[in-house]
Parts: C-alpha cells; structure tokens; sequence
C-alpha cells in the first residue's frame, strides 16, 4: 500500500437513519441537547445543537424533535449520521461469496465496517449496500478499522438469526496471520495463550487484568526472516483486541501496531503502514444447507 494522500475529504450524510431510544431517568429530565450531547460526546454539543435547529432530527412518526421537545422515556430519536470531512479510503473491497443468506467480503485495511468516527459512506455496509443494491445487508461479524480480512454479512432478515448464532456460539472457526517481531524464544514455535481481557483507558483500548480468563488464542509460527516472523493465530474467543494484546503476552508485537503494547501517536495522513493483521479464514457449517463452508482471503501481508 504506497498511497501517501488522501482524496479530497468532503462533507457526508449516511443514506440510511440511525435511531437512539430515551432511557428510563429520573426527573429532573434532561433537555433534548443534553441528553444527546452526553450519550454521542464525541459528536460534539454545537453538532447537535445544529442538528436539532435544523430539523435533522426526529420521532418515528417523522416529527421534528427541537431542544424544546420534552424528554419522553422511550421515545425513539432518528437521525442521520453526517460529518463534515471525510476521508476517502482508496483501496477496494472484494465479494468472496454470495447466495441469498450471506455474503462474504475481504475488505481492505483503514476501512471500517459500520460507520464510525469520521467515517460515515466510508464503511463496508454501505460500499457493499451501493455496489450490490442489496438494502438489508447487516454485518454478523466485526473486524477493527485497522484489521484487513473476512466479514460475513446477512442478506436475509429471515435466516439472519442462524448465521448470528454461529458466531455467538462460537461455532466458527477462524484463522488470521499477522506479521510481526520475533518473540526472544529461540526454537518455539507455537503458544497457548489465555487472559482475562476488559476495557481499558481510554476508551478504545483494552488491556488485560487479574482473574478468570475470558480469552483464549492459539499462535504458531509458521515463518521468519530478518528478526521478524509470520504467525497463523487462532482465536477461540471474540474480545476487542484479543489478538493484538496476545502477540504482546508472547513477547512480540504486530508489524505497525499503534495500540499496542504501548499507545503511540498514529499517523494521521496516509495509507502507508498499515496494520499486519488479515482475517484469512472463515470455516463453518452452514446452518440452513448444512454444507462445510470454508472462505480464504486473497491478500497477502507485508514484510
């Protein structure tokens, strides 16, 4: 990936509604703009404030909802999610199958899966939504921004509960390669790694703490060359960041891990460093066929 600028960055609205339910509280109720405000805080208090003057919110009957509008409990909101500058992801995505259950695409690294941040048409969803005219398309695993590889989605809102459920219940079995430093364990080759992993500071990270584990990953080394290597690792269980903060417990660390084992500044222009990490494969048994599904990533990773 040599692409060093982006494309022009440009205003966007998502063509689909997002929806925010008012939870229960206790009087004295809060102003719509606060209650907006504190549960979207990233968003910004004079985006909403825009937002509400401008009609851009509403009820589910189509209402405008004003700063004015009384908090009522369980009131569902509707809005569009909008930025004002977008960045232009500028690689491509790639449909490795499709029926009329599931659909499995590889997406490429820097493109999230759902909108997020400062990305809002920039996403998987909604670039597989446009390329395939396909209007209930939801994702039934996720992968981080970062992460290139595999994601199925759901086509079918009949049969969608199936394929969650594979997930869910840990009836997938995964396999993702990463690049990274050699661990200082000369002649090991393989790792069995467990932690208790739980949300971290800030907000977007994950560290692991004292107690019963809740994540499992096996790592093997399949190669190395110039005091890095290339690892296969298989993730039994499914926490943020399992496999990025396991390869740190090993003693390595991915190629262009900017989270970890230490937070460090991440470029904020660009595309050359991607992160080391390919979701390669997905194999499962298909829950409405019953046929053995296997699904391999064509990328391959850099070193």
């Amino acid at each position: 990936m040599n692409c060093k600028k982006n494309k022009k960055e440009e205003s966007s609205i998502a063509p689909y509604l997002s929806y925010v339910t008012l939870p229960l509280a206790e009087p004295p109720f809060p102003s719509m703009l606060d209650f907006l405000d504190r549960r979207f805080s990233r968003v910004g208090r004079d985006v909403w404030r825009s937002r509400l003057e401008r009609g851009f919110v509403t009820d589910d009957s189509g209402r405008p909802v004003s700063m004015d509008t009384p908090y009522r409990v369980n009131l569902r909101l509707c809005y569009r999610r909008e930025v004002e500058s977008e960045p232009v992801i500028p690689f491509k995505e790639e449909i490795v199958f499709r029926d009329e259950h599931f659909l499995i695409a590889c997406k490429p690294h820097f493109l999230p899966v759902i909108p997020s941040g400062p990305y809002v048409n920039e996403c998987l969803l909604y670039r597989l939504g446009r390329n395939t005219g396909i209007k209930d398309l939801a994702p039934v695993n996720r992968l981080d921004r970062e992460t290139a590889g595999l994601v199925m989605f759901s086509t079918c809102r009949k049969t969608r509960s199936l394929y969650s459920d594979l997930f869910r219940l840990g009836r997938v079995s995964k396999a993702y390669e990463a690049i990274g430093v050699l661990p200082h364990a000369p002649g090991r080759k393989e790792w069995s790694v467990e932690s208790r992993i739980v949300r971290g500071e800030p907000w977007f990270l994950s560290k692991n703490e004292d107690g019963k584990a809740n994540a499992r990953t096996l790592i093997r080394l399949v190669d190395e060359r110039n005091g890095m290597g290339c690892f296969v690792l298989k993730p039994f269980t499914g926490k943020q960041h399992q496999l990025r903060l396991h390869m740190t417990m090993i003693g390595s660390r991915i190629i262009n891990d900017f989270y970890y084992p230490v937070l460090q500044p991440e470029p904020k222009k660009g595309f050359d460093k991607p992160l080391q990490l390919l979701a390669k494969e997905l194999s499962f048994i298909d829950p409405v066929s019953g046929d053995e599904r296997k699904f391999l990533s064509k990328r391959i990773l850099e070193w």
